[in-house]
């Protein structure tokens, strides 16, 4: 498959539907609409993924450690997910082989370690991806230089890898095909609701266009409340907190292996995995209170990935600290709460009003979201906001939908900072 598909100008006045962000949930609800045989317009204010969407850990997993919250519907539609992924995106999505090291000083203990895994397993329906194994001591010397002293266990278990810009852009590209209409560059102004229809005013190429539309999907991510205030008459709005997470790559290749470790400092499960020849570790949490557009890699934030990385490399210590040649942030959307982020539920939340029509919802905004669910977040929004729409003759399921390498190397993360 070509690169990207140029985005031009939509000619249509009308769309069935408009989606506002490009990230990977407004992607996936762009391919879920057409190919439900509905048009779509897509609007994104700079391009695919320059945000979020490409600041993750670039992993498709069903969350190992949200089974410690009995999260386990989560888990089970993740790994599902995980697994169509395999089928339909073989060249973007790889499983991986990860280790978890268990120290005489770690939180969690062999056994729960162990029925963890065995937990991921059931939800995986003991597929072959879902298998597991202790690793033996000798084998322990090959790990990448991991620390030894006071190991007590190593376990293996699979999980998935990809490049979340590369994966937006194919999901993107196979909702053209479907006959989605992509508008980059497109900053949204504004939106009016008026005779059971949106008016929609967008900035491009510093002109203004007008198109209208019978339903709205607002998936921008953390910028959702900020596009919400733009709307008349104003909707209501889900009260969030940003918690931005950093990422850091080092200049300090892995061989093949990924590892799954807890910080020595809180317990935080961080990841230490080969990306482009170097070494992505990440990601830690915060809560984030600023503009969305602001949100940067903290010099604290890269001191402790830099730290739980030398803990567990100390070969690392032998020379100067590895060389930082990338850091990005993003922000997760969660529902407002005191207590800590790391222990709050990732279920995504479908937030539709109602007050703009009483054949179904017109408007619906996506709060948080989880790169390895995309699909199955787009198939509910589309069940949301499906009485709104007007009767259409699918095309195809979005299970059944083959995803291409877009054939564009990206390793320059889009969210970064120097």
């Amino acid at each position: 498959m070509p690169e990207q598909v140029p985005a031009e100008a939509p000619t249509n006045n009308h769309y069935d539907a408009l989606v506002i962000g490009g990230g990977i949930n407004g992607v996936a609800v762009a391919q879920a609409i057409a190919a439900r045989g509905n048009s779509v317009l897509l609007l994104e204010k700079s391009d695919l993924a320059a945000g979020t969407s490409h600041a993750s850990s670039k992993l498709i997993h069903g969350g190992l450690r949200y089974l410690e919250n009995f999260e386990f519907t989560l888990v089970y539609e993740a790994l599902r997910e995980r697994a169509l992924m395999l089928r339909n995106a073989p060249d973007l999505v790889k499983l991986r082989d990860f280790y978890i090291p268990v120290y005489q000083e770690t939180r969690r203990p062999p056994w729960l370690i162990f029925c963890g895994l065995c937990l991921y397993a059931l939800c995986d329906a003991l597929r072959p991806s879902s298998r597991f194994r202790l690793v033996p001591r000798h084998e322990w010397a090959r790990l990448d230089g991991l620390k030894t002293e006071g190991l007590r266990a190593v376990f293996q278990y699979r999980d998935a890898q990809t490049d979340d810009r590369l994966l937006t852009r194919a999901v993107m590209n196979s909702a053209l095909e479907l006959g989605a209409t992509l508008q980059t560059g497109a900053r949204f102004l504004n939106a009016h609701w008026q005779d059971r229809r949106f008016t929609v005013n967008y900035l491009c190429d510093e002109q203004q266009h007008t198109v209208t539309t019978g339903v709205i999907v607002n998936a921008a991510g953390p910028w959702v409340n900020e596009v919400n205030q733009h709307f008349t008459p104003a909707p209501r709005q889900l009260d969030v907190d940003l918690i931005q997470g950093t990422h850091i790559v080092v200049d300090s290749p892995l061989e093949e292996h990924f590892y799954y470790v807890e910080s020595p400092r809180d317990g935080r499960a961080v990841f230490v995995m080969p990306w482009y020849g170097k070494t992505l570790i990440g990601t830690t949490e915060a809560r984030f209170t600023g503009e969305a557009d602001d949100i940067e890699a903290l010099d604290s934030s890269v001191r402790y990935l830099l730290n739980v990385y030398q803990h567990y490399f100390p070969r690392s210590n032998t020379k100067d600290t590895p060389a930082v040649t990338r850091k990005f942030a993003g922000a997760r959307v969660l529902p407002a709460a005191k207590d800590s982020a790391f222990k709050r539920s990732r279920e995504t939340i479908l937030y539709w009003q109602p007050e703009f029509t009483p054949q179904g919802p017109a408007l619906c905004s996506i709060y948080g979201g989880k790169l390895t669910a995309w699909r199955a977040t787009a198939e509910k929004v589309v069940k949301t906001i499906e009485p709104a729409l007007p009767a259409a003759s699918r095309k195809l399921s979005t299970r059944d939908i083959l995803l291409q390498h877009p054939g564009v190397a990206n390793e320059q993360p889009a969210v970064t900072s120097a």
